[in-house]
């Protein structure tokens, strides 16, 4: 791969890397896979010393992500200068300061991985699309859950198929690689405060 084929971003945003969700037996599948593509990702990004933004689910009471509990913890630590941001709402952006965050930066690209890929990921990719930003996604860098049966004899849709379906959903106005090895950091060139 050529220094050409790899996409830049000026911010990492990690959705919901929480360890109910990547760790133990309730973990996505392929977890131990997800763990190593969002783990280098996020050494590139500090590398680049470009903004690395965690988004934590509030999972209500008794969920595997309610504040406070194990589950609920983040899987990476974020480290000195590294945001952390709250939501209750699939989309990160809502009723939180992440757009800010990433405007008080410069930022105009984001490499977004984590998970759900249908859920959380996708609203969070979708409305930072929406806000302008040009959203950078690899295929390896987010996971789901299987989807059980449905209604009128559906099948259950395997996890990988239903990530997926996640990333077609998202259009062409997303950049989709195959691996995070095709995403690289570099500063904003302006940072407005």
């Amino acid at each position: 791969m050529s220094e050409n084929d790899v996409k830049l971003a000026e911010a990492l945003v990690i959705v919901d890397v929480q360890r109910a969700f990547i760790s133990g037996a309730d973990a996505v599948p392929d977890h131990l896979s997800l763990q190593r593509a969002v783990g280098r990702l996020l050494e590139r990004a500090r590398e680049k010393t470009v903004p690395v933004i965690f988004v934590q689910n509030d999972g209500d009471k008794g969920a595997p992500d309610e504040p406070g509990t194990d589950g609920w913890q983040l899987f990476f630590d974020a480290g000195a200068g590294e945001t952390v941001i709250r939501k209750s709402a699939d989309d990160g952006f809502h009723d939180t300061d992440l757009e800010a965050r990433l405007r008080g930066h410069g930022v105009g690209t984001i490499a977004i991985c984590g998970m759900l890929s249908e859920m959380c990921l996708a609203a969070t990719a979708r409305r930072a699309m929406d806000l302008g930003f040009e959203v950078i996604l690899a295929h390896d860098a987010h996971a789901t859950y299987d989807v059980p049966p449905g209604p009128g004899g559906s099948e259950r849709v395997p996890a990988h198929m239903a990530a997926r379906a996640a990333e077609w959903s998202l259009g062409d106005e997303i950049v989709l690689v195959g691996t995070v090895d095709e995403i690289g950091f570099e500063p904003a060139l302006i940072e407005v405060r």
